[in-house]
């Protein structure tokens, strides 16, 4: 018997300035098309300097059929600290919330509460930071915000800028597990997992995959992921 599954995917956009130097989000958005996801976790989906206007266009969103979840600022953004996610027609929103999280860097991480093909799913996005002290923090403020919540399968997803062993962010990740994703970066010949997927016990990971076809070589300096996930 083949279970239900629902592809979630994760891609940080670097602004949608591909390793061209060129900003194209209509190549960006090709990228995200051909992942064939449900809901789609996004890094760096607005520029840097306030008001942090989207790098990838409303409009180009919708029109290829998206839903933008609601955590954009004024001023244009589509995100929150750059984390933004879409869904497919299909997925329904049930609630929206912000997670501040601590570090040198101003960070933070989106929540969305969804109806999905495989049932009520929490998904959590993050991009984390440059020091591995700070990662450690950041996903214990992630831990203490999820604990404060009714029961839910729970998907986090996102850069975590671990460039060794994911054990250190696991040890701290309670309630949460991290599976093992294929490379990510750099994208045109990948040798680290910076990109990743932890998963609460109620799911399990059908498969997973790191998307290596074109544009997405050259689109970003990272390779956007997915896992199909399915109830456990």
């Amino acid at each position: 018997m083949t279970l239900p599954t629902c592809r979630i995917a994760s891609y940080n956009l670097q602004k949608c300035v591909g390793l061209d130097l060129r900003r194209r989000p209509d190549r960006s958005l090709s990228v995200i098309a051909g992942l064939d996801a449900q809901v789609v976790v996004l890094q760096e989906a607005d520029k840097r300097l306030p008001p942090r206007p989207a790098a990838l266009p409303h409009e180009m969103i919708e029109d290829d059929g998206w839903t933008i979840l609601p955590f954009g600022q004024p001023g244009g953004s589509i995100g929150w600290h750059g984390n933004a996610m879409l869904v497919r027609p299909g997925v329904k929103l049930r609630k929206t919330a912000h997670i501040e999280l601590p570090g040198l860097e101003p960070r933070g991480a989106i929540r969305a509460e969804l109806d999905t093909s495989i049932g009520p799913l929490r998904v959590v996005g993050a991009h984390l930071g440059l020091i591995r002290r700070y990662r450690l923090m950041q996903i214990s403020a992630i831990i203490r915000h999820l604990r404060d919540l009714p029961d839910m399968p729970t998907v986090l997803a996102g850069d975590f800028n671990e460039w060794g062993s994911v054990r250190p962010l696991d040890t701290v990740a309670h309630g949460l597990r991290f599976i093992p994703t294929a490379p990510s970066f750099p994208a045109p010949r990948p040798v680290a997992a910076l990109d990743r997927f932890a998963l609460s016990d109620h799911l399990q990971a059908v498969r997973t995959k790191a998307h290596r076809g074109q544009p997405a070589r050259i689109a970003s300096d990272h390779l956007p992921i997915w896992a199909d996930i399915a109830m456990a």
